[in-house]
């Protein structure tokens, strides 16, 4: 279990809609020391207001940096076409497990893991596209894909290498942004989490490009020669890989 301390905000707000910027959330904060300006997905502007400054100082300071706010809302919005958005119905599935999400009356959000299901509970108070419960359910989501990339993938690893005659030293997983496996000098094999949400055909094009490197280290025709024996047509496989990104969120 996975807890994560989630505070009620002890804070004041209101809401002012400004021209050529839209509608702006000024918090009043206890603790701040100056105005702070922040734009994050689904949570739009918000201007961090200290105690003993104004209302409508704020303001003009927001109103000094539009240009700035202007720019960064555009960024923030083609992000959020991009971002998946996880809510109490929403139905989401991995190899073996199910995602619950839950509200309980705790100040905290725990990630659990158990009989097939990856559960999620966040405070009552709180609402659920909050980044911190977002953030909280992606993480669950990728620990189950670390269980099953571990339950399923070894013995899959080894049955394709003996197949087709590979050999390689240790088998590591890892959560990777950047590339679906790799291999090392030393054969070395680091195989990515999230090849469990890819079909089994490509799962297995993923495995079986990185045991190729274990004989030929660069993309050579050499390479390719042997990649294309052992999985019948690896350009096509590669170009269907090209489908999914590793940037899911």
């Amino acid at each position: 279990m996975i807890t994560l301390v989630m505070k009620e905000q002890d804070t004041k707000q209101i809401v002012i809609k400004i021209d050529g910027i839209g509608n702006v959330h000024f918090v009043r904060s206890y603790h701040s020391k100056y105005i702070r300006i922040s734009i994050k997905p689904f949570e739009g502007i918000k201007v961090t207001v200290p105690v003993f400054v104004s209302v409508d100082t704020a303001r003009k300071f927001l109103e000094e940096k539009k240009d700035w706010v202007v720019k960064h809302t555009q960024k923030i919005a083609e992000k959020e076409k991009n971002t998946t958005i996880f809510l109490t119905d929403t139905s989401f599935k991995t190899r073996d497990h199910k995602l619950s999400i839950q509200t309980h009356q705790k100040k905290t959000i725990q990630i659990i893991i158990k009989s097939g299901l990856i559960y999620i509970f966040y405070p009552s108070f709180a609402d659920i596209r909050d980044e911190r419960i977002q953030r909280a359910i992606r993480k669950g989501i990728l620990e189950a894909w670390r269980i099953e990339a571990n339950k399923y993938l070894p013995q899959r690893v080894k049955e394709l290498a003996n197949r087709y005659g590979f050999s390689f030293n240790r088998l590591m997983f890892r959560n990777n942004r950047t590339r679906w496996g790799s291999c090392s000098r030393e054969n070395n094999i680091s195989l990515n989490i999230q090849l469990m949400r890819l079909p089994q055909h490509l799962a297995d094009y993923v495995i079986l490009h990185e045991l190729t490197h274990t004989v030929h280290k660069n993309h050579s025709a050499n390479f390719w020669q042997l990649l294309d024996k052992v999985t019948g047509n690896a350009k096509k496989l590669d170009k269907e890989l090209n489908n999914y990104r590793l940037e899911i969120w």
